[in-house]
């Protein structure tokens, strides 16, 4: 994706976001997941952790790799997960089909554990950071944040309670996924504002 390329045509003909590219996937996740409001312990618990797993990089790599996850991670079931031993960590070591990093393996397991010692509802901790509505649709690639107040709150609150792999950038990137703010570009057709 370009900058200069804030949205694309795809062999639909629909007018997409560009990142979403011309990878079928990669189009299905923008125009029925990215951005839709997400509710539910397990669908946020799944999805703070693999935005964890998607540090350093790309999405459609960690879409690939979605239902491996799922199936290691028992459905991101936090009292399956939290219940993984050292043999389990071993085991998705040894798992081509996921990411394969311990930091990030271990984080996943260690926060299903401070969820359920803390008693977290993942889904009203998560909405009580979402930012008001923007009044004004982003045009441009360049205009869309990393990071904001918001996710950095979030960040913040998460890592003082014990969560890891929870950054602000990693934050956003959750917000957009779940809906909390729309970045959906002008002329994309997920956008309100296409023509």
């Amino acid at each position: 994706m370009s900058p200069a390329t804030p949205t694309i045509v795809g062999t639909d003909g629909l007018t997409r976001c560009a990142w979403a590219g011309t990878d079928e996937e990669y189009q299905r996740y923008h125009d029925e997941e990215w951005g839709v409001p997400l509710h539910g312990q397990r669908k946020v618990f799944e999805k703070i952790s693999l935005e964890g797993f998607q540090a350093g990089l790309s999405w459609i790599t960690i879409l690939r790799k979605r239902p491996a996850f799922r199936e290691r991670f028992h459905g991101f079931d936090l009292d399956a997960v939290a219940a993984m031993t050292e043999a389990d960590v071993e085991s998705l070591l040894d798992d081509a089909r996921i990411i394969r990093h311990r930091g990030k393996i271990n984080a996943v397991i260690g926060n299903a554990r401070t969820a359920l010692e803390l008693g977290d509802d993942l889904d009203e901790l998560l909405w009580s950071f979402a930012p008001p509505p923007r009044p004004v649709r982003f045009a441009q690639w360049t205009e869309v944040p990393a990071v904001t107040p918001e996710s950095t709150a979030l960040s913040a609150h998460l890592r003082k309670r014990g969560y890891r792999f929870v950054g602000p950038t990693t934050m956003y990137a959750l917000m957009q996924s779940g809906g909390l703010v729309d970045d959906h570009l002008v002329g994309c057709w997920r956008s309100e504002s296409a023509p």
